[in-house]
């Protein structure tokens, strides 16, 4: 059996580089890309041997578009299609008040969650289009707070919502081509090297929240990956059943 194409942003460590995993023991090969080829080079060594071949570290600014139409005309041209996208790559800032919020930390959050996720799915969506046969599959990585926002939290919530209304309007555009696009919202995971942090409640108060297993996030990626094209799961939540969600409270 051919082994089909994925990228994976945000390769290099946590949801992304679990995932990527997840991919390549199921049969895909995976374009690990990310900022650091360092931190992708080890997701690629973290790989069973014997899928090591399968895993390409691709390193790539998902924000500049240079670099984002280089890393996809290089996937074209080494593997010939791109079968999936998995957009999970974003940076984060602290919880912090409105005011508080600088131009800087607003422009950075938003260009890797809202542009990056845009530019790769508008370089994807080229690629699906015109490849024979056509179609593939874009992931995108949303949250809870692309639904409910936290507390202090107004740029990552901003940036979320956009991918929301990425994920649609992708959905929408892509059914004459057989591309398909749903969103999967990710509660909290278990941190893999610190304690779970306390964050900022509805109330007022601060809790330390309850938090699930990376596994059940590469499970639900993976099935979702695994649809035929003309099936697709549009938008699904996987989160601790205790974790604060429906009015955050």
């Amino acid at each position: 059996m051919v082994s089909k194409t994925a990228i994976v942003t945000g390769a290099g460590t946590g949801i992304g580089r679990a995932c990527a995993l997840g991919l390549l023991a199921d049969g895909w090969t995976v374009v690990l890309v990310g900022r650091r080829v360092e931190r992708l080079e080890k997701t690629a060594a973290l790989a069973p041997v014997d899928l090591r071949d399968r895993a390409v570290p691709m390193a790539a600014d998902i924000t500049d578009p240079d670099a984002v139409a280089a890393l996809f005309d290089t996937v074209a041209d080494r593997f010939g299609r791109l079968d999936l996208l998995f957009n999970n790559a974003a940076d984060t800032m602290p919880y912090v008040p409105v005011e508080e919020v600088s131009a800087a930390d607003w422009n950075r959050v938003m260009g890797s969650i809202a542009t990056g996720t845009f530019l790769c799915s508008q370089a994807a969506f080229r690629l699906m289009k015109h490849q024979d046969p056509c179609g593939g599959r874009i992931i995108n990585n949303g949250a809870p707070s692309s639904q409910v926002p936290r507390p202090d939290s107004i740029a990552f919530t901003a940036a979320k919502h956009a991918v929301a209304g990425l994920t649609r309007s992708l959905s929408l555009d892509g059914r004459r081509f057989d591309i398909s696009c749903g969103q999967i919202d990710i509660g909290n995971v278990t941190p893999e090297d610190r304690p779970q942090p306390a964050v900022r409640q509805a109330d007022g108060s601060l809790r330390v929240e309850p938090t699930m297993d990376v596994r059940h996030v590469v499970d639900m990626v993976r099935a979702m990956a695994a649809l035929p094209l003309g099936v697709n799961i549009q938008s699904v939540l996987v989160m601790p059943s205790a974790m604060p969600y429906v009015g955050r409270g």
